[in-house]
């Protein structure tokens, strides 16, 4: 049974669900950060998955790289599984600028991350959702806080 890393769930809000994969944005508000989790237990790569799977979870990453990008106009997309932390399958979509703060370099590791206020964490989920609001489901359901 699916079961979201503490950390995942610590370091970031819930925006919806896609078919595969849960949709979270990391929380913090110095890079457009979003995560795709695949729903499947025990998964930690992506060649553990299915090959349908594997094929849904391309297709929801490229519509959120086009989401993000439209929606953000990003100098760069980074899309990354790293997973050295967090072992669970989960992949990174940040946004990316030419002025942010670690430009050009990776952002993992450099910053202390910065919480968005209550404000721009409801204006950033507002933005997504809509943008891919023919594929994402939002529910209380699961027992999250949502804004």
């Amino acid at each position: 049974m699916f079961q979201l890393d503490e950390r995942l769930m610590n370091d970031s809000v819930l925006v919806g669900q896609l078919s595969l994969c849960e949709l979270r944005v990391i929380n913090d508000c110095q890079f457009p950060w979003f995560i795709l989790v695949p729903k499947r237990a025990g998964v930690k790569e992506i060649y553990q998955l299915s090959e349908d799977d594997r094929s849904t979870l391309m297709a929801e990453s490229c519509l959120l790289a086009e989401a993000i990008h439209d929606s953000f106009s990003a100098d760069k997309l980074n899309i990354a599984a790293i997973g050295n932390k967090v072992t669970q399958l989960h992949l990174h979509h940040v946004a990316r600028f030419e002025d942010d703060a670690c430009w050009p370099e990776p952002i993992w590791g450099k910053k202390s991350p910065i919480p968005y206020t209550d404000s721009e964490l409801a204006n950033i989920l507002q933005k997504v959702r809509t943008l891919l609001e023919d594929h994402l489901h939002v529910s209380e359901a699961s027992g999250e806080l949502y804004y």
